[in-house]
């Protein structure tokens, strides 16, 4: 799974992390499974395993999936997608403020958050693979990365004005210096071959004279650079305002690079380091000239200005070292290369810089509240006209566009609740939940927004009126067997109700099928996705007929058989409505209105009742009724109800 240029070093802990090699064999970072330190549990009950390789910055370099159940990649989109996703990390950074979804809204374009490409219609099962990412490198980050932090770097402050001069900031200690001399250098090669490898005169003469100064605070800036220089830092700050730019003055024998240095990359002889990890270090390709009040010898002395970027975790307000490294070569045809190194510790005062405040991590929740915000005030628009029409329900069955307006209702379930946004509920949902209680979190239900505001709505209509409200009106496949009905009745073909007895006996077949999947899911529950696959709503919903020919076939078959048999999906197998039915059961009232004729002498509800909801009393079996008003159509119509065409010709004789 690891491949070259790296290599599997040696575990570092008990908790799954491993070292990285590079191909010299030092360490380059860390190795680990999100299953292992983040197992965050996604719609199967069981994590989703990412290897992830990030290097001792704390910029990923590989993140790649292990193993996962998840349904919608199952079994549904496949998984290249994830894997695609996956492919995003590449490159960025721990410290960066990762996030899933669109540059929109209150946290989009402008803002330090970087955005990664989600997956449609694998929104939540996207944000609990992220998540896993982040919780086991932030993990891994603290214990071993210490100045890997998320959250922006501090940034000069280009407003703090304070009057400085070479001198000045010298004795302030806001320019580090390093000196060697000869004899200290002589000092640190004794006991080596390269130890007669380098001749001087006068052994306290300046070896290394270097003197660093942090260009980022331009109060700093201005005090040891030449107008000029000044103004060729300022454009290039203005270009790359992340980086930190460093000026250095060697004024000893040693210098800053070797010969074969090429500008404008990084300085082969001289290193950083903060918190034990290595900053990287650049060549800012700027020649600078100093400030008339900065030495004289500084005339004769090698500079150069460096870069260092702050998104790595470099803070310039924190004791960081640079560190020089002096080299001797040994050997006359084949000279072999013998180092010391010398380092300086740096920190520059808080004052010159601005700690904007980090973005403030969101939940799981909150982020997925963000990103689909647009969705979800369509949808609660949606949801409260559906409520109000259906609070007033004698006035909308009573409209003569009646049948007009609750298919337009059906086609906004059907194209916006389902294909656009997703929302079609489903027996895992529920398998997901059970699975929460037993495993302590339902955690995974806080990644789709959208169908937990639905799922909302359906218990808030189990109360009001009972299964109906959702099966009736807000299930998209639901409705396209209403609308396949329709197209049966458009096309004249025949139109085929069950036998009573038979039909009553077909509503069994759902709780029977609930159950099973109840028991597969507690007795195999490796097989519990696949059980599921007797819902036909990921294939025809979720995955828009996208999917191998045996569940094409099936979802279609189920659609096809509605052009002929009424919705016969919802009113036989349809194990979610089977646990639809039991939310019925927290109905508290009685909505469809009766006369004491119903039933008796009066049958024309349940004859023209296409669900057979309506018992021959005239009683309404609410458990089977999916809320199409058709009945209160007829009970309030005078030109329809039998007893009020029989009360009215009553009084018309008796006047």
């Amino acid at each position: 799974m690891i491949v070259a240029p790296y290599a599997l070093g040696d575990p570092v802990n008990d908790h799954g992390v491993w070292s990285l090699s590079n191909s010299g064999g030092g360490e380059a970072g860390y190795v680990f499974e999100t299953g292992l330190l983040a197992p965050l549990p996604g719609f199967s009950g069981q994590a989703i395993n990412i290897l992830v390789l990030i290097d001792l910055e704390g910029r990923f370099i590989e993140t790649r999936l292990l193993d996962h159940n998840e349904p919608i990649f199952v079994s549904g989109l496949g998984e290249a997608p994830l894997r695609a996703f996956l492919e995003q990390y590449r490159g960025h950074s721990i410290a960066e403020p990762l996030v899933v979804g669109t540059p929109y809204g209150a946290g989009g374009a402008g803002s330090d958050l970087v955005f990664l490409d989600g997956v449609t219609k694998a929104t939540a099962s996207v944000r609990i693979a992220h998540e896993s990412i982040l919780a086991a490198t932030l993990a891994v980050a603290r214990e071993k990365m210490q100045g890997v932090k998320a959250g922006p770097a501090p940034r000069p402050d280009p407003d703090h004005a304070e009057h400085l001069d070479w001198q000045t900031a010298l004795e302030q200690r806001l320019i580090g210096h390093l000196s060697i001399t000869n004899a200290q250098a002589d000092a640190a090669f004794a006991g080596t071959k390269w130890a007669n490898d380098d001749s001087f005169d006068d052994p306290e003469a300046a070896f290394i004279d270097l003197y660093v100064v942090d260009l980022g605070p331009p109060a700093i800036a201005q005090a040891v650079l030449a107008p000029e220089t000044l103004a060729e830092v300022q454009r290039f700050t203005s270009r790359a305002p992340d980086d930190e730019l460093l000026l250095l003055i060697e004024a000893g024998r040693h210098g800053l690079v070797s010969d074969d240095f090429v500008r404008n990359t990084a300085p082969d002889r001289i290193s950083a380091e903060q918190d034990g990890l290595p900053q990287a270090l650049r060549d800012a390709d700027i020649l600078p000239t100093l400030a008339a009040n900065t030495p004289p010898a500084f005339e004769d002395a090698t500079k150069m200005i460096l870069r260092m970027d702050r998104r790595l975790g470099f803070d310039p307000t924190r004791p960081w070292e640079l560190t020089l490294q002096a080299v001797r070569m040994h050997g006359q045809f084949q000279p072999e290369a013998g180092a010391a190194h010398f380092s300086v510790t740096l920190q520059t005062p808080e004052r010159f810089f601005l700690r904007p405040e980090a973005p403030a991590a969101l939940s799981p929740f909150a982020e997925a509240l963000r990103n689909r915000a647009t969705d979800l005030y369509g949808l609660a628009g949606l949801l409260v006209a559906l409520f109000g029409a259906l609070l007033a329900q004698s006035r909308l069955a009573g409209l003569r566009a009646f049948p007009a307006v609750r298919l337009m209702i059906l086609s906004a379930v059907v194209l916006f609740v389902g294909f656009w946004g997703q929302g079609q509920l489903s027996v895992v949902t529920i398998l997901a939940v059970l699975r929460g209680l037993k495993g302590g979190g339902l955690e995974v239900l806080l990644y789709d927004p959208f169908g937990l505001m639905i799922w909302g709505a359906a218990i808030l209509g189990f109360i009001l009126w009972g299964r109906g409200f959702f099966c009736g009106w807000l299930c998209p496949f639901g409705a396209l067997q209403e609308f396949a009905h329709h197209i049966g009745r458009f096309l004249r073909l025949p139109e085929i109700e069950p036998p009573r007895s038979y039909g009553r006996a077909l509503l069994w077949t759902g709780p029977v099928a609930l159950v099973a999947l109840l028991t597969v899911a507690v007795l195999a529950p490796e097989h519990a996705e696949a059980a599921a696959e007797v819902e036909p709503f990921k294939t025809a919903i979720t995955m828009q007929f996208d999917r191998p020919w045996p569940y094409v076939l099936w979802a279609g078959g189920w659609i096809a058989v509605s052009a002929v048999w009424f919705k016969g999906f919802c009113r036989s197998l349809c194990p979610l409505g089977a646990a639809m039915r039991l939310g019925g059961l927290l109905r508290i009232r009685r909505w469809i209105p009766r006369r004491a004729q119903c039933g008796s002498p009066c049958q024309l509800c349940r004859v023209r009742c296409r669900y057979d909801a309506i018992a021959r009393s005239g009683e309404v079996r609410y458990s089977e009724c999916f809320q199409c008003l058709d009945c209160v159509r007829i009970h309030d119509d005078p030109r329809q109800c039998v007893p009020l065409i029989l009360e009215e010709k009553r009084m018309r004789n008796a006047a």
